[in-house]
């Protein structure tokens, strides 16, 4: 747990550094979260992994488990903080705690490399994400429920091939570590050209049919 603890603080801290240089119209371009802008992320990012764990039961009781409704309240509350408040928001939090510090703080971990690459891509901002952080994500978005991972590639043998990873069984899926971790997380549209295999076709397919 130490040290995915630490690397959710550096996660953390990079995607701080990241925001530090966005421009004012950076600010409100679109994110890879439908209907979201890249400020919508980092407040969501820094409201989320905020909350105490006993606030995010009751958040989660009062949405009936609705994890789009409470992500929708949470934003309300950062409506009127500027870019560098919430900037110093995600420093100020950079130690996982609450909420963010489940499962080891793997929350924290794959909340903060998923979302930056949610800016990121749309900007063209290209980062080369670490290996340990990422395989740790790739990992946990698979055998957490509410990620998904395993539900939305399931029948499909997922293979890593710019680091030693793989898990799953059936006709290929083979990209970069950092495209399939966004296939698990329902991000497949941005990175379906970048998968090779058959197995492609069966997510695709899967997709189309609204059934990930």
């Amino acid at each position: 747990m130490t040290r995915v603890r630490t690397l959710a603080r550096l996660e953390r801290m990079t995607f701080a550094d990241f925001l530090d240089d966005l421009t004012s119209e950076q600010w409100i371009a679109p994110s890879l979260c439908d209907g979201w802008t890249v400020r919508d992320v980092v407040a969501h990012t820094v409201a989320y992994l905020g909350q105490s764990r006993t606030e995010l039961a009751a958040n989660m009781v009062s949405a009936r488990g609705d994890v789009d409704r409470v992500n929708a309240s949470k934003l309300s509350d950062f409506e009127a903080a500027e870019p560098d408040q919430l900037i110093e928001f995600m420093r100020r939090g950079a130690d996982p705690s609450g909420a963010a510090a489940l499962y080891g703080c793997r929350v924290a971990l794959i909340e903060c490399l998923i979302h930056q690459q949610d800016i990121r891509r749309p900007l063209r901002q290209i980062r080369t994400i670490p290996a340990e952080p990422l395989r740790i994500s790739m990992k946990y978005a698979r055998i957490n429920p509410v990620i998904g991972g395993a539900r939305r590639t399931r029948g499909v043998r997922l293979i890593a091939t710019d680091m030693e990873w793989s898990a799953g069984r059936g006709p290929e899926v083979r990209g970069s570590g950092e495209a399939l971790l966004l296939a698990m997380t329902g991000r497949l549209r941005f990175v379906a050209d970048e998968l090779d295999g058959a197995g492609v076709r069966v997510l695709r397919a899967r997709e189309m049919a609204g059934s990930i």
